[in-house]
């Protein structure tokens, strides 16, 4: 079993800038790959920007060249920086990690982004 715990959302304004921090424990040497998804109201929930478990970094589209995935590997600790915020930012962010068998979620952490 892996638990994750989610920090850092909050409001703020267009063009502002926000970062969250994801602390793993419990099986996390069976991690294989971990990063952050999102899901705005009435939406599916999408893939922000991840450490794929090939070792590429994944981004989504609209958030490349504003949002930076960051891990301290002695913290077990994966941070989303995101800047240039927008509205259309506006969502719950989840942490999100995988092991060969399933995968796992956070609780949850809302940002809103106000014009």
């Amino acid at each position: 079993q892996v638990q994750l715990v989610e920090s850092g959302g909050g409001l703020v304004q267009a063009g502002g800038s926000l970062r969250l921090s994801c602390a793993a424990s419990g099986s996390i040497f069976s991690i294989n790959a971990m990063g952050w998804y999102r899901q705005a109201p009435g939406k599916q929930r999408e893939l922000v920007a991840e450490f794929a478990s090939g070792g590429s970094t994944d981004y989504a589209d609209s958030v490349k060249g504003r949002f930076t995935i960051s891990r301290d590997n002695a913290k077990n600790t994966v941070y989303l920086q995101m800047n240039s915020l927008t509205p259309e930012d506006t969502a719950v962010y989840y942490c999100n990690a995988r092991d060969t068998r399933r995968r796992y979620w956070g609780q949850g952490t809302q940002v809103t982004v106000s014009s």
